[in-house]
């Protein structure tokens, strides 16, 4: 007597394909590396510059910063990073700036006057302050 029966002795799985959003062996931003543990302790606390673009716009349009408002910036800021954030719209009273989290710099910034009806773009986070 010939007995037909197959015996899988395992479960039959499909195969795991790797995600492409993601390259194998590579890691988010905010990871818990050490480096990222290093470098995230290196950069809280760090004050935040103003490129030249922006001193340009601040002085233009009349906006003042005064050393309470660059220290909540700079709180911002540091909560952006924590959060994964790279290009930030921090909203600090009647100012809007464009920040570059990674560089810890004030890219661009406007008035009230002039965010009225514009169009923010390459930001991943905004913070209203």
């Amino acid at each position: 007597m010939i007995d037909n029966s197959i015996l899988f002795p395992q479960p039959i799985q499909a195969p795991v394909r790797p995600n492409p959003a993601k390259p194998q062996g590579t890691q988010q931003a905010g990871s818990n590396t050490p480096f990222a543990k290093v470098l995230d302790q290196k950069l809280t606390g760090q004050p935040v510059k103003l490129s030249q673009h922006a001193q340009e716009r601040l002085k233009s349009r009349g906006i003042t910063l005064s050393e309470a408002d660059l220290k909540k910036l700079a709180g911002a800021v540091d909560s952006v990073a924590q959060k994964g954030g790279r290009d930030s719209l921090i909203m600090l009273g009647d100012a809007a700036l464009v920040v570059s989290v990674k560089n810890r710099t004030v890219v661009t910034a406007m008035d009230r006057q002039a965010m009225q009806g514009n169009v923010f773009t390459n930001i991943d986070s905004a913070v209203v302050l």
